[in-house]
């Protein structure tokens, strides 16, 4: 069991170096989808959307930052 949690440690440690190395992309494809689904949703929860997207983007930049 301790075994697994040792590799949760280093998935961690990998998601946090990449977030900091691509951040933009990451961010970028996050906006990406988010216009997607606004567009195929004909903007009736676009402003939910835009919150998931902003608030998603700033866990990333977190993460990020974590690392600097």
């Amino acid at each position: 069991m301790f075994e697994g949690l040792k590799n949760l440690k280093g998935l961690k440690d990998k998601v946090e170096d990449l977030a900091g190395e691509h951040g933009d992309k990451i961010s970028a494809g996050l906006e990406k989808a988010g216009d997607f689904i606004d567009d195929r949703t004909g903007g009736k929860h676009g402003d939910k959307i835009d919150t998931a997207v902003d608030k998603a983007q700033e866990y990333i930049g977190k993460l990020g930052e974590k690392k600097d």
